[in-house]
């Protein structure tokens, strides 16, 4: 009878439940986890970054699996299986056979910067400039989105919880960019990387519920139905691009090299993205390699990103008040950047006959292109003839370039 016991004993230990038993903390992080699955399968926000991140968080977060990724500390030092390892000086076999396999690509795929600026390349490949510049007044009102980062950033250093590179990582979140957030937090707080990450990636699936909500705060109906297209037939663009062509091949060109000159720290973000639409904007001569910058490598990286990010979110590290922080004051960071976007077309209307939809503004978000999308549905169910699309991508886009450019600013501030 002993030995049956002992049998089923061994059995029980060599599961996970005896793990998950001792910390039921364990069933938090896979509640998360299945979230994350229903919102990327079943209501589609996100599948592509949501799925991975999930999956992620499921597989680090089972007992025994070692499939967990191990945050280093500002020394490089990582204290796993109760030993001290200098993650910095080990070579990507011993981290592999040492500590496993994710922490192998967080460490050599991410924890580099590698991601993020190939990501931007895959974007930029997939991004039409065109509405932007057909409505150039448009785009400041990316610009004015970026309020969110610098206004939360104030308020975390005033809370007393976060350091000032804290704050700058957490600050970031606002600009609704997945990719610009971890380089920026790579560059700042990288222990923060897991909670912040998330957050991030969270808020960007969440947009068709952020906005709404903060568009119905912050405007009135008639505001909403503000049509576009008959204001443009009221008071007509007196600048005109001839040559749009030419003029898409350029903008990429002169981007880089002005951010380069005057924000530096911005430019393996920015140079990245313009590197990516050029390929996009040359034609036939670039199109081999602009397509596999916007499909296999942008698929590639994606994966490997979502996997590994969702994988930093172990028990140990999500389930603390500085994480809880980290939430909270990204989703004020991602509500006031649209709040932002939305009271600068409001200041303008007061002193214009052409009137702006505050929609636009709610799009100066970086997250391409489903903030237009929600906004122009929003416009539509109002007035299906009201189609503020590419008014609203005008404004979107150049909100891509104004978080890589915030990201910058606050990494030759912060660094």
């Amino acid at each position: 009878m002993d030995f049956i016991n002992t049998i089923f004993s061994n059995l029980y230990e060599m599961t996970a439940f005896s793990n998950i038993a001792d910390q039921p903390q364990f069933l938090i992080m896979y509640a998360l986890g299945f979230l994350f699955l229903y919102l990327g399968i079943a209501k589609h926000y996100e599948p592509l970054l949501l799925i991975p991140i999930a999956m992620g968080i499921l597989l680090a977060n089972f007992p025994g699996g070692e499939m967990g990724v191990y945050g280093a500390d500002g020394n490089g030092i990582v204290h796993a299986n109760g030993q001290e390892y200098h993650v910095y000086e080990m070579g990507l076999p011993e981290i592999a056979h040492e500590l496993g396999l994710m922490n192998m690509i967080y460490y050599w795929l991410i924890k580099t910067g590698f991601i993020p600026p190939v990501i931007f390349m895959g974007v930029g490949a997939m991004t039409d400039f065109g509405p932007m510049l057909r409505n150039l007044k448009l785009a400041i009102f990316g610009a004015a989105a970026q309020i969110g980062i610098f206004g939360v950033i104030l308020c975390a250093v005033g809370s007393g919880m976060f350091t000032p590179k804290e704050a700058g990582a957490l600050g970031i979140i606002g600009g609704a960019d997945g990719p610009t957030a971890i380089y920026t937090t790579i560059k700042l707080a990288p222990h923060l990387l897991g909670p912040i990450a998330i957050a991030a990636y969270s808020y960007m699936a969440l947009v068709p519920v952020i906005i709404p909500f903060v568009v119905k705060l912050c405007t009135t109906q008639k505001e909403r139905e503000i049509n576009m297209k008959e204001q443009d037939k009221l008071y007509p663009n007196t600048l005109q691009i001839k040559n749009m062509r030419v003029a898409k091949i350029i903008f990429p060109i002169f981007v880089t090299v002005l951010v380069a000159i005057i924000v530096p720290s911005a430019v393996s973000l920015i140079g990245m993205l313009m590197f990516g639409n050029l390929i996009k904007e040359i034609g036939a001569d670039t199109a081999r390699i602009a397509d596999t910058a916007s499909n296999a490598l942008m698929n590639i990286a994606t994966i490997f990103l979502g996997l590994s990010v969702g994988a930093t979110m172990t028990v140990d590290s999500f389930l603390n008040w500085q994480t809880i922080g980290i939430v909270a004051g990204g989703f004020c960071a991602f509500a006031v950047s649209i709040a932002g976007g939305i009271f600068l077309v409001k200041l303008f209307n007061l002193f214009s006959k052409k009137k702006i939809n505050p929609l636009v503004g709610a799009c100066g978000l970086s997250a391409v292109p489903m903030a237009s999308r929600v906004a122009n549905d929003i416009a539509t169910k109002i007035n299906p003839k009201n189609n503020i699309l590419n008014y609203c991508m005008s404004a979107n886009i150049s909100g891509v370039i104004g978080s890589a450019v915030a990201a910058g600013v606050l990494i030759a501030f912060l660094g």
